[in-house]
């Protein structure tokens, strides 16, 4: 399980640490795509190879599930991270979270996101002061 949010610097590279406590669970390898909101997400391969087999099974006569199974399935790339616990982010990806040299690692229970910091702020800060509206809508659904 992936819980929590930490400060990361990515160096010139695009090689980012991953969170010490994650690395084990980590360590054979995982996939990074672009994610929702302008940052990326990262799976273990086998939640990436059931979220995938999910997109593959989507209807491609419908426009909306072919884009979104391009956003992310095109978008994807295994990774493998290093001795030091760091993975290379592929610079198509950077770009399109709009990644600069510091950013946020944060635990969503069965993925990884990376956010710019200022991204992660501005959107932490609008979720938090729309968290009444928030709570009510998913209470509809049964949370």
């Amino acid at each position: 399980m992936f819980i929590g949010e930490y400060q990361h610097a990515m160096d010139d590279k695009g090689r980012l640490a991953v969170p010490v406590k994650f690395r084990a669970r980590l360590a054979k390898g995982l996939v990074v795509t672009r994610g929702i909101d302008a940052c990326l997400s990262l799976y273990p391969k086998a939640e990436w190879e059931t979220l995938a087999k999910k997109l593959a099974a989507l209807p491609t006569s419908q426009a909306n599930t072919r884009a979104f199974a391009r956003l992310l399935l095109s978008g994807a790339m295994d990774v493998v991270p290093d001795k030091q616990g760091r993975i290379l982010v592929p610079e198509y990806l950077r770009a399109y979270a709009s990644l600069g040299k510091e950013v946020v690692v944060a635990g969503l229970y069965n993925r990884l996101e990376v956010w710019d910091t200022a991204a992660w702020a501005t959107y932490r800060k609008s979720t938090e002061a729309a968290a009444g509206d928030i709570a009510e809508k998913l209470g509809d659904l049964g949370v």
